[in-house]
């Protein structure tokens, strides 16, 4: 089963659906023995990231979400959720997020020309073994709707980068750690396929 983290996150229904349309076992919950006992974790999110931190420590989850991460079960953030998995947030100064990686998340500079949020269909480039993002082609679209975006402190961490503004850390992936900025759940057949690789990790 894959337990998706209800913490009153906005795209819950789209990631269950997605995962549905996979043929996927799913289930949206905040309890922390089906999440602790599911054979793997989704952490999506829509929102700001102070608000967000601020319901998965209501609802207990963060301690939830370390266990989860340190029995290797196979983890995955979605936009926000990829967000709340580094040590702050430009969007939330003060707050801490979760630190399951090292890294920040920055606001876009303003540049002339450039909307902020960014938000449409960006080609992505993926880094050589990037487990989740295999058979999706070398540049392939997906659908980005962000103000904020990640840099991160390792490297060998970033699994895909993507431009606007500025470069862009895209997708992330360490060890059972996966995360992508980008909605997987609302980026076709490309995301599609992302989730599939996901599920069908060891």
């Amino acid at each position: 089963m894959i337990a998706i983290i209800d913490y009153d996150a906005g795209n819950l229904k789209s990631v269950e659906k997605a995962l549905q349309h996979l043929g996927q076992d799913c289930k949206i919950t905040r309890n922390a023995k089906e999440i602790l006992e599911a054979d793997k974790v989704i952490l999506p999110g829509v929102g700001a990231f102070a608000d967000a931190m601020e319901k998965l420590q209501k609802y207990d989850l963060i301690d939830v979400i370390h266990q989860v991460v340190d029995k290797k079960t196979p983890f995955l953030g979605i936009c926000l959720g990829l967000q709340l998995m580094f040590e702050s947030s430009e969007e939330g100064p003060g707050v801490k997020g979760l630190g399951l990686l090292p890294g920040k998340i920055v606001r876009f500079p303003e540049k002339e020309g450039y909307k902020i949020p960014h938000m449409g269909w960006n080609s992505i480039e993926i880094k050589k073994g990037a487990k989740i993002l295999q058979g999706i082609g070398t540049n392939p679209y997906v659908y980005f709707v962000h103000s904020y975006y990640l840099q991160a402190a390792d490297p060998d961490d970033v699994a895909a980068t993507t431009e606007y503004i500025t470069q862009v850390h895209a997708s992330v992936e360490h060890d059972n750690i996966f995360a992508c900025q980008f909605h997987p759940e609302k980026s076709g057949d490309v995301g599609l396929q992302i989730l599939k690789n996901f599920c069908e990790l060891d």
